[in-house]
């Protein structure tokens, strides 16, 4: 299998995870999301979908990368990967402790243990295929807001 189908079929595990995630997402959104309090920098809710898209890719990217060592890096690549899943699966873990359990305080803890797994895949990746771990950077940037954003609802809503 080379590099381009392994990409393929890691973008579209992560587009089925994002889409899996937002099922639960979208029902929250029109009908609790609104009716709490939220901090002056919660951006609108139009840019979270091509935001995570785009994430989605990138993870989806560099997951594929890594992946196509996995001949000359075995070890490495299969736990590299195995965080990968790990982080993945806390990602969409997330929206169903935010979304539909609307528990931000559990959401919270969550995302915490999220942020630490991506880090660590970061790592992993970084180590295999540069660009990989780069890829990975938004990624970090973005949970890490969104866990203070987390915490700022869960702050003025408590």
């Amino acid at each position: 299998m080379n590099k381009f189908v392994k990409i393929a079929i890691a973008i579209i595990i992560c587009l089925t995870v994002g889409y899996s995630a937002s099922l639960v997402t979208r029902p929250s959104v029109v009908e609790w999301y609104p009716t709490i309090e939220k901090p002056f920098f919660n951006p609108p809710n139009w840019i979270f979908m091509p935001v995570w898209t785009l994430l989605y890719i990138f993870m989806a990217v560099a997951a594929g990368l890594v992946w196509d060592k996995i001949k000359e890096q075995n070890e490495e690549v299969k736990k590299a990967l195995g965080f990968f899943l790990i982080q993945l699966t806390l990602n969409a873990i997330w929206s169903y402790l935010f979304f539909g359990l609307k528990n931000p305080m559990l959401a919270l803890i969550e995302i915490a243990l999220l942020w630490l797994m991506i880090y660590e895949t970061y790592l992993k990746f970084i180590k295999i295929n540069k660009t990989a771990g780069y890829l990975f950077i938004p990624y970090l940037a973005w949970v890490g807001f969104a866990a203070i954003l987390n915490a700022s609802i869960w702050w003025l809503n408590k």
